[in-house]
């Protein structure tokens, strides 16, 4: 399938989207009755850390923070479509034992409540981060979690949460969710503990794509957390699994972890709804303090879906992506961590705080991640 950009301007609002893959679209014959259509968007945000500079800058109190105003340049694109998914690749467990930042992450708990306000559905939450605090502290997010009213997968409290199938109805379009992570930073669960977090294992993937199959649904996504950090192409590994996902019958699979931006591909699809699958082999960084070039970028992935509910049928409808940058520096307010979207034609104006130094970062990363992907006009 062939992957083409357009670039599209809106004058009055903020530009939607800042340049689509216009997919081939798979199409049902004739001309559908408008009634027997369902539309929906799905919006995905890479790995959401949260470093030690990050919480001091959004430090309000004591032991009160306030981590919203990082997402308000970004929160129309997260809030708008049907759905939203990101990665949590920190643990929130509360101030209890302290807030830490790299190398064992505690976050906390604004931040989800942040989160939740910008336009979060679910989170993915097996990384290698998952178990930073132990089993405590895997149970101690889900908690959080819960009570955010966010959803989750990648980590369960249980195994008959474990073994659970998570199917989402969206406005009448059932998708099966899947999380897993590569490792866990050479920590190991115990033995009585496995299902604490999903780790990839081909026999475990397959039968819980086995599962989703035997269920009422119409797509199967896959979140994967792999891949050589800092590298900006898929390792041997990452097309490996890919392909026997794709296989097996996984329709859409996302995945994050070097950091960076990789490609997206449409793979040939032999089972499914789903004639061609997606990858998106890193999404990069949503929010972080890493601050070299690449690993301060990442994308908001949008994915149209579509179905034909008297023919069954379903299909990629349209792809785009906003190409996103961190700031980090002092704003009209004071030292503060802000996701601007990387193309700076998406502002009237550009934030007075911006130093040209900055400027010229912000216009590197947006052409990083326009020449990873092959542009059409």
């Amino acid at each position: 399938m062939k992957i083409k950009f357009n670039f599209l301007i809106m004058p009055i609002i903020l530009l939607f989207i800042l340049f689509g893959i216009n997919s081939t679209t798979i199409k049902t014959a004739g001309k559908p009755e408008a009634d027997s259509l369902s539309a929906i968007r799905l919006a995905f945000a890479g790995d959401i850390m949260c470093h030690t500079p990050q919480m001091d800058y959004a430090k309000v109190g004591r032991d009160s923070f306030d981590f919203k105003p990082v997402f308000r340049e970004v929160k129309n694109f997260l809030s708008i479509p049907d759905f939203t998914f990101g990665n949590l690749e920190t643990v929130i467990i509360g101030n209890e034992k302290g807030f830490s930042g790299y190398p064992l992450f505690s976050s906390p708990e604004e931040l989800l409540s942040a989160l939740k306000d910008t336009g979060f559905d679910l989170l993915f939450t097996s990384n290698n981060h998952s178990i930073d605090k132990g089993v405590n502290g895997v149970l101690k997010t889900l908690e959080n979690l819960r009570a955010e009213n966010l959803l989750s997968t990648g980590t369960f409290d249980s195994q008959r949460d474990r073994d659970s199938i998570r199917i989402i109805d969206i406005k009448g379009i059932k998708l099966g969710i899947l999380s897993y992570t590569y490792g866990l930073n050479g920590n190991y669960l115990p033995e009585d503990s496995k299902y604490i977090v999903n780790v990839i294992d081909t026999n475990l993937i397959k039968s819980d794509i086995a599962k989703i199959k035997e269920r009422d649904y119409d797509a199967i996504i896959v979140y994967y957390h792999f891949g050589d950090e800092y590298s900006r192409k898929p390792s041997s590994f990452q097309k490996e699994i890919a392909a026997k996902s794709f296989e097996w019958g996984a329709d859409i699979i996302i995945a994050s972890h070097p950091h960076v931006i990789q490609p997206i591909e449409f793979f040939e699809k032999k089972n499914g709804k789903l004639k061609k699958g997606l990858i998106a082999y890193s999404i990069g960084n949503f929010i972080s303090n890493q601050r070299r070039r690449y690993t301060d970028s990442g994308v908001i992935l949008n994915l149209d879906l579509m179905k034909n509910t008297k023919k069954d049928s379903l299909w990629i409808n349209d792809v785009s992506i906003i190409p996103t940058w961190v700031y980090k520096g002092r704003t009209e307010k004071e030292n503060e961590f802000v996701i601007l979207p990387s193309d700076t034609a998406m502002f009237g104006k550009l934030p007075e705080y911006l130093t040209p130094a900055d400027k010229q970062k912000m216009i590197q990363s947006f052409n990083d991640t326009k020449s990873m992907f092959k542009i059409s006009r």
